[in-house]
């Protein structure tokens, strides 16, 4: 399938944040640093998450990043174990098939909804930012079967590497369930992007998590 998606990008333009190594070098500090403080919270996020729900502390799921290539995305484990097994009993609260939203998910432990509250269930794609997967700032990278159902301009949102943070997770992620205004925002952001961009997304997305706001 991977070679499909790179057919596809072949004939587009490559966009201008990938080929900047500013962009870059930030994407590996950041990273660093984030991979730092990941190692600090990840024992007690370990010991809290056994005695909730035992089993792996981390949880992984292949993406789509850049161009549409595969990659194994890392985050703390904040469902049950073996969640995907049970995903077709979940109702899909969104709008349509291109992503998958539920606020009341019973797969979610009561460890999980903490680290999502507080967005620390995230905090291990600093691995990805630093083999670069992902960058600090860019888009939501969506999963294979998402990706089927892709539409033409769908495609456009993959122009740019996947990120940790951008304008879909500060602008209410959680509230937002119209594929098509997730489209628009990440499009929005191609436009827009500058070095001063991404840091004045990066000092939201701190707000965010402090006002605790946005997340599911």
């Amino acid at each position: 399938m991977n070679i499909v998606y790179t057919a596809h990008f072949a004939k587009l333009p490559v966009h201008t944040s990938v080929r900047s190594k500013a962009k870059r070098m930030i994407d590996i500090l950041g990273a660093i640093v984030g991979l730092i403080i990941t190692a600090i919270v990840a024992i007690p996020v370990a010991i809290v998450t056994q005695l909730d729900s035992p089993g792996p502390i981390f949880y992984s799921q292949i993406r789509c990043g850049l161009n549409g290539r595969y990659f194994r995305i890392w985050k703390f484990r904040s469902m049950i174990v073996g969640s995907d097994q049970f995903k077709h009993l979940v109702i899909n609260e969104a709008k349509s098939n291109h992503i998958f939203k539920s606020e009341n998910d019973l797969r979610i432990t009561r460890v999980g909804k903490f680290l999502r509250r507080t967005s620390l269930d995230e905090l291990p794609q600093f691995w990805n930012v630093l083999l670069g997967e992902m960058s600090l700032v860019g888009t939501r990278p969506p999963t294979p079967d998402e990706v089927m159902c892709y539409s033409n301009h769908h495609w456009e949102r993959l122009n740019v590497k996947p990120g940790i943070t951008g304008e879909w997770q500060t602008s209410g992620r959680s509230s937002i369930k119209d594929f098509e205004d997730i489209v628009s925002m990440d499009l929005d952001y191609q436009r827009k992007w500058s070095i001063t961009y991404d840091i004045c997304l990066m000092l939201k997305t701190l707000k965010v998590v402090l006002d605790k706001s946005g997340a599911c």
